[in-house]
């Protein structure tokens, strides 16, 4: 199998964020902040760490605020250069940096995180991708997706992001079966879409991070529709394994569930505590909070 450098990050972002009404009305979910900078932010700057420099949003209805985050915003930078805001327009200039460029794809229906992906189809062309899930906001040092990407630069293949969940939990994940190669990687031979626990065949669960080869598409095309009638990803991760090797990263760092209210209530305070400018001060309300 060929080997190429993964520089194209798909990120599916036409959901409708139903957990989050009201608030998620007229607002995408991956606008939520966490802290200052919005969800989909810190996905986008995970990519850009790792080396990723084309941007691929699948997005939907309501979701134009997205395009115009990651847009130049000509007045808010002339506003902020003429009252000598320099900190506040660097972050502003920054949000995404010179060399990398956005892609917008619309999803024309809601018919799962595989179709979501086929949509990037004739975008990610013959190359390897990255997907990211802006829901499950990690923190690591290397990111997960460097992480991710130095088993594909060793192996060649696809490789899925997995974290060992509690047995109770499995039944929301796609959850792999495999065996041990290294210290925190799997060779897949078996993967599940919501098992019961009793049938999961183990408690690593497929959490928000893929490098997939371009196979992945001709699998997402021929697969029937499978839970809640979507075309699942999980189902063409299964049928890759026919033809190639796919491996698993059980990475290191602390993951978010931002698609919870509770996960991302966890986020913003744990994020708030790293923060430089409000560590301090956050800290001490929350150690004096009294109900």
């Amino acid at each position: 199998m060929r080997k190429t450098s993964v520089t194209k990050a798909v990120f599916p972002v036409a959901g409708l964020g139903t957990r989050f009404l009201p608030a998620t009305k007229a607002s995408p979910k991956e606008m939520l902040p966490v802290v200052d900078k919005p969800l989909i932010q810190y996905a986008a700057e995970e990519a850009i760490a790792a080396g990723i420099n084309e941007l691929i949003f699948v997005t939907g209805r309501n979701k134009r605020s997205i395009e115009d985050h990651f847009d130049k915003a000509y007045e808010l930078e002339s506003e902020l250069a003429a009252k000598g805001k320099k900190d506040l327009l660097e972050a502003v200039r920054n949000v995404v940096p010179n060399g990398t460029s956005c892609v917008y794809i619309r999803q024309p229906e809601a018919l799962g995180l595989g179709h979501a992906v086929l949509c990037a189809k004739q975008v990610v062309g013959d190359d390897p991708f990255a997907v990211i899930l802006a829901d499950d906001l990690v923190h690591a040092t290397p990111n997960v997706m460097q992480q991710m990407l130095g088993i594909y630069e060793q192996h060649g293949c696809s490789v899925i992001g997995v974290e060992n969940v509690a047995r109770d939990e499995v039944s929301s994940y796609g959850v792999i079966h495999g065996a041990p190669v290294a210290a925190g990687v799997f060779r897949l031979d078996g993967i599940v879409e919501k098992p019961s626990p009793a049938r999961a065949p183990s408690t690593l669960a497929v959490v928000g991070r893929y490098i997939l080869t371009p196979r992945i598409f001709r699998l997402l095309e021929a697969i029937p529709k499978g839970s809640g009638g979507e075309i699942q990803l999980t189902d063409a991760i299964a049928a890759l394994l026919e033809h190639e090797q796919v491996l698993a990263c059980e990475f290191t760092g602390k993951r978010y569930d931002c698609g919870s209210k509770l996960g991302y209530l966890q986020a913003t305070v744990e994020y708030a505590l790293r923060h430089p400018e409000l560590k301090q001060s956050f800290g001490h309300y929350l150690r004096n909070l009294k109900f």
